[in-house]
């Protein structure tokens, strides 16, 4: 299915060397629904690179299962404790590397503009964005962990720009 026809599976992929949030969206024209969501934790004992290859292994199962049109993951933003920001930028590498090996169209987008799509303000509240996506995902409960909403997000973030995009 191309990410041009009328419906869409988007993966969103919140990345992180403790937990990496993923959410998986069915776009059918205006209509959205949930398909799973969740996240990848590599066990605390792990060397980092056993970490980075359990992150690339979750992704590259969630995409074999699923197979999505799309991938939206969020952009690094610019971290004070440049180890941190190396570690951050190595866990993107692994979702992004599974993405680029499916062949799957990668999206990037800001952690505000995820915001901005789901609860008209790019400042929100990790509370509020998971009461945001319940209610426009229709869940029973809050999308957990917290990760896995900020992935929905970034789906829903990636299906309101492709609309718009499709419409100019």
């Amino acid at each position: 299915m191309s990410e041009n026809t009328k419906n869409q599976i988007i993966l969103g992929i919140d990345p992180g060397t403790q937990i990496t949030g993923y959410g998986l969206i069915l776009v059918e024209g205006h209509n959205q629904k949930p398909l799973d969501f969740g996240c990848i934790r590599p066990p605390k004992e792990c060397t980092p690179a056993e970490k980075y290859l359990a992150i690339f292994e979750g992704i590259d199962a969630l995409i074999k299962r699923y197979e999505p049109t799309a991938v939206s993951i969020e952009t690094q933003f610019f971290y004070k404790n440049a180890a941190t920001a190396l570690k951050l930028g190595m866990a993107r590498g692994a979702a992004l590397i599974a993405s680029a090996k499916n062949k799957i169209p990668i999206y990037e987008y800001a952690p505000k503009k995820a915001k901005l799509a789901v609860v008209g303000n790019g400042a929100a509240s990790k509370e509020q964005v998971q009461k945001m996506i319940q209610l426009l995902l229709k869940l029973a409960t809050l999308p957990e962990p917290q990760d896995a909403a900020d992935a929905l997000a970034l789906a829903i973030c990636h299906a309101h720009t492709s609309k718009f995009k499709a419409l100019l």
